[in-house]
């Protein structure tokens, strides 16, 4: 499953930075607006000790970890959903997205310059979820006028619900109501699904705190920031990009003693991806043997032909059953062989709901 999170916020936020991080490629930071004029993509390897462990245990000639792929897209001014800045072209690419990560300055430093003159979180956020707001808005009214008559003349029932959907998109958008937090039905999520709303598409909150801070926790802005989430259900992650981008370039001992001694737990981005995926559902299931033992992303509640597609098409065509143990069993057990032996090995069928941590071998015939 290829998955995207587009990185948004006002310029010089720090989200070139923290992208800087994730990727581990030291593409322009600058200290002025729309130092990223086209998108830039990198693809981080989500963190799993379980894979680490499957590979110790088999000694494959290859290990693959499931990935993720972040999306840096230029900074949104106020006016960007009518072209201020450059407007459009950045918000069309965060239509693309499956999530977005809205990086928001909860620091204080007169070197590098604010748009809006100093530091204020929730107005940024504000400014940021306007513009997607609007830019909703703007695709809602359009169609709209297109569809309005039709469903008035005609009576077509489809673009009559069609109609009614937008119509209350509009209301609560107007309302500065994100299209995420209107209760739709199956149905009618799938008609939105087609017009790639950016507040149709679930977010989470970067507080994007100093050194200090970081090694606290939290800070003023960034408990205002946690506060304005929370009226929407969004978490937010607190992490100093800063600091995260010189972990970056660090081995993994080093980074783990470079944390320990400004006294932080985990790293911050190590929270963003594991947050990003619980925010989109996911989960992992492996494959393990001794050629391969690999990691994939899959939606919770996929059911195993589902999760069998995702290797290979003919997998989930041809399917049979599937061969399932928990990586926890395997992990008490010691070895594969005292798995089976404690008939803790299960062979599942079509309706099996697949599990985090869930190792599979897929029997199917095309």
């Amino acid at each position: 499953m290829s998955l995207q999170a587009g990185i948004v916020g006002l310029p010089n936020v720090g989200k070139s930075t923290l992208f800087n991080a994730i990727t581990k490629k030291h593409i322009l930071a600058a200290n002025y607006p729309f130092a990223t004029i086209e998108p830039n993509v990198g693809v981080v390897t989500v963190p799993d000790t379980r894979l680490d462990y499957l590979a110790e245990l088999y000694n494959p000639k290859s290990i693959v970890p499931t990935t993720f792929e972040f999306i840096d897209i230029a900074g949104l001014v106020s006016g960007a959903s009518n072209g201020e800045g450059l407007g459009n072209k950045f918000l069309s690419h965060i239509r693309e997205v499956d999530a977005i990560v809205e990086v928001v300055r909860c620091f204080d430093d007169e070197n590098i310059t604010h748009v809006e003159g100093k530091t204020d979180p929730i107005r940024d956020a504000d400014i940021i979820n306007t513009e997607l707001i609007l830019a909703d808005l703007e695709i809602v009214a359009n169609r709209l006028g297109k569809i309005e008559k039709k469903a008035e003349t005609t009576k077509d029932k489809e673009a009559i619900n069609e109609v009614n959907i937008l119509r209350t998109i509009k209301e609560s958008l107007e309302k500065s109501i994100p299209i995420r937090l209107i209760d739709f039905s199956k149905e009618d999520l799938l008609i939105i699904k087609n017009f790639n709303f950016i507040t149709a598409k679930k977010i989470i909150y970067v507080a994007n705190v100093d050194e200090v801070s970081a090694s606290v926790g939290d800070n003023d802005y960034s408990f205002k920031l946690k506060e304005y989430a929370e009226k929407e259900n969004a978490s937010v992650v607190v992490m100093c990009a800063k600091l995260e981008s010189e972990l970056a370039d660090l081995e993994d001992e080093e980074r783990a003693q470079f944390l320990k001694d400004v006294g932080i737990t985990n790293s911050g981005l190590d929270k963003l991806i594991f947050a990003t995926y619980d925010l989109l559902g996911l989960a992992t299931f492996f494959t393990a043997g001794t050629d391969e033992c690999r990691a994939w992303t899959f939606s919770k509640g996929m059911k195993a032909p589902e999760c069998a597609g995702i290797i290979h098409s003919d997998f989930e065509k041809g399917f049979i059953k599937a061969e399932v143990m928990s990586f926890n069993d395997l992990n008490n057990c010691g070895s594969e062989l005292k798995v089976r032996e404690k008939g803790l090995l299960r062979l599942e069928g079509k309706d099996y709901l697949v599990q985090d941590g869930d190792i599979c071998y897929f029997r199917f015939n095309v």
